[in-house]
């Protein structure tokens, strides 16, 4: 009697031959220019459409996954509702409600689910995990925010300055504070796309080394130009966008009193916006504290974009669900 059973080795090769050629966005580094140009395009095409109310309807039948290990509002609501406007669904996967909570491995869970979805989205804290749903499954994974970086996030900023300014080459950001995941994929974004990133930020709170040189490998072919201080007032001069997050990011809580101290000369203020040039536009990633690292006047002022900013994460992440499954069809094991 014939039998379509498969051998563990089987499954293991026949798994690899799935994964080749499907997509990821793991990290902003790891997409190339022409890739970030077509989703800024393709973010603006469907930003287009919603405004004039044109429906585009593009993933139908189409299941996306969210499994967050962290409390999430814009990430959260905006990639439920892109992927509802595009035709599809989107599954929330509470970390209390499924076998990874008991022990059940992430590889096990991610070619599990590859039968079920069609791209999941993984917002976790140590970026090895997301590095490992990338290699297990067979659907595309997408980083929601790590430790390390956010590139969803630095994306759609992307979308916010060209909207503001007109362009992205030469671009100067002045990004003050602590040197976060935000601020690694924003370094990562400025080097892709030949902008200035210059980062005021305390000693001890400067973005990921490795980071920094892998961008300023990337630099050198854009030219972009990548500075690392720590005098927010040298960091913003001549800055076309001033941009600050969060002193005290998710898992950072028992620091929080060091953490107030350290950074408070590097609040975000008037005196400091006016060193800027005169029409800088302000960029937080949300969630903000009032009177921390950026004052009310200036959160909530006229040269703040924080609404387009996190209005825009829906445009960039449907951008970047059409881009990873528009022409994909399901693939089962």
């Amino acid at each position: 009697m014939y039998s379509h059973r498969l051998d563990k080795t089987s499954m293991t090769k026949q798994a690899t031959r799935m994964r080749a050629g499907k997509k990821d966005l793991v990290d902003v580094a790891a997409i190339s220019k022409a890739e970030v140009e077509s989703l800024l395009a393709s973010a603006a095409l469907l930003k287009d459409k919603q405004r004039r109310g044109v429906p585009h309807p593009l993933l139908p039948g189409k299941t996306l996954g969210l499994l967050f290990q962290k409390p999430s509002t814009r990430t959260r609501v905006s990639f439920e509702a892109g992927m509802n406007q595009l035709g599809g669904h989107a599954l929330v996967l509470p970390m209390a409600d499924i076998q990874l909570s008991r022990g059940e491995s992430v590889a096990d869970t991610a070619r599990v689910l590859s039968c079920y979805l069609d791209a999941i989205v993984i917002r976790t804290y140590d970026h090895s995990i997301v590095e490992e749903w990338a290699r297990e499954a067979t659907m595309p994974v997408i980083n929601g925010l790590t430790d390390l970086s956010h590139p969803c996030q630095a994306l759609s900023d992307l979308l916010t300055i060209r909207e503001k300014k007109g362009r992205l080459k030469g671009i100067k950001i002045a990004y003050i504070g602590d040197g976060n995941n935000v601020a690694n994929s924003l370094i990562e974004a400025a080097a892709k796309m030949g902008m200035t990133i210059t980062l005021g930020c305390p000693v001890g709170y400067q973005p990921e080394q490795h980071v920094v040189d892998r961008a300023r490998v990337e630099a050198a072919k854009t030219g972009a130009v990548i500075e690392i201080g720590h005098d927010p007032n040298v960091a913003v001069k001549e800055a076309d966008v001033i941009y600050t997050d969060v002193w005290i990011s998710m898992g950072r809580e028992r620091e929080h009193a060091r953490r107030l101290k350290v950074l408070a000369p590097y609040q975000v203020n008037s005196r400091l916006l006016h060193r800027a040039k005169p029409d800088a536009i302000v960029m937080h990633c949300l969630p903000a504290h009032r009177g921390e690292e950026i004052s009310a006047e200036v959160l909530d002022g006229p040269q703040s974009v924080i609404i387009d900013q996190a209005e825009n994460r829906l445009h960039m992440q449907k951008a970047i669900l059409t881009n990873l499954l528009g022409k994909r069809s399901r693939t089962r094991r």
